[in-house]
C-alpha cells in the first residue's frame, strides 16, 4: 500500500513548520557589513579573497566525486569480468 502526500508551502512556511530561526534581518546585517568593507578595500574583502575557499571547496569536492565514480566504475567492471570467468 503506497500513500502520496502532495504539500504545497513556501520556504517561510516551511521553516516555520520546522522550527527553524529566522536569519533574514541577520544575513542582510553580515552582507551590508561585507559590502561596506569591499566598498572601502578593506584588506581580506577582495571578492577573490572571499570567494576562494568556496572555489578551493568546490573544486576539491568536485575531485572527490570524480575518484568515487572511477572507483566504482572499476569495481563493477573488474566484478563483471570476474563474473564472467567463472
Amino acid at each position: 500500500m503506497n500513500f502520496k502526500i502532495d504539500v504545497e508551502m513556501t520556504p517561510e512556511e516551511l521553516r516555520k513548520v520546522l522550527g527553524l530561526p529566522d536569519v533574514e534581518s541577520f544575513q542582510n546585517d553580515m552582507m551590508s557589513k561585507i559590502q561596506e568593507r569591499m566598498d572601502a578595500g578593506a584588506d581580506g574583502y577582495d571578492p577573490l579573497t572571499l570567494f576562494q575557499p568556496y572555489m578551493a571547496t568546490g573544486l576539491g569536492s568536485m575531485d572527490t566525486i570524480q575518484k568515487m565514480l572511477m572507483n566504482m566504475m572499476s569495481t563493477y567492471t573488474n566484478s563483471s569480468k570476474s563474473a564472467e570467468k567463472k
